[in-house]
C-alpha cells in the first residue's frame, strides 16, 4: 500500500493559521494525507479565539490533541506550506513547497477568523486534490 504523503503547515509562532489548517487537514483529509504544523517560534498555547471558534463551527478541539511545536519536531514530511508569515522560513527539505499568503486573524473579530478558516478549507481541497 503506497504510503501517504506527510504536510506541514508553518507559521512563525504555530499558534493560529498553521493549527487551524492542521486540524481541517486531519478533520477532512486525513484518508488522503498526514498533516503537522510548526513554527520557528512558539506560544505557549494556541489562540485561544482560534480554539474557541474551531469548537463551535467545526466540533474540534484543537488543544485535545494539537500544541505549538518547533520545526525541528516535525517527521521529515513531502509538502511545505506556508501561511503567508512574511519571514523567510527555514530550509525543509521536501517534494513540493507553497506559500498561502494568508493575513494572520490574531486581534481582529469572529468574521475576520471565519474567512480565513474558510481560505483554508479551499486550500486544503486544492491541496489534497494534488494528491488524489
Amino acid at each position: 500500500m503506497k504510503q501517504k504523503p506527510k504536510v506541514a503547515f508553518i507559521c512563525v509562532h504555530n499558534s493560529c493559521r498553521s493549527q487551524i489548517a492542521e486540524a481541517l487537514a486531519k478533520h477532512y483529509y486525513a484518508h488522503v494525507f498526514d498533516a503537522y504544523s510548526a513554527g520557528t517560534e512558539i506560544k505557549p498555547k494556541i489562540n485561544q479565539d482560534a480554539v474557541r471558534i474551531m469548537k463551535e463551527r467545526y466540533g474540534i478541539d484543537m488543544e485535545a490533541s494539537q500544541y505549538s511545536k518547533l520545526l525541528a519536531e516535525l517527521p521529515p514530511v513531502d509538502s511545505v506550506i506556508t501561511m503567508g508569515c512574511h519571514v523567510n522560513c527555514p530550509y525543509l527539505p521536501c517534494k513540493h513547497r507553497e506559500d498561502w499568503g494568508l493575513e494572520d486573524p490574531t486581534g481582529k473579530g469572529d468574521d475576520f477568523y471565519l474567512s480565513v478558516i474558510r481560505l483554508i478549507e479551499e486550500k486544503l481541497k486544492a491541496l489534497s486534490m494534488k494528491f488524489q
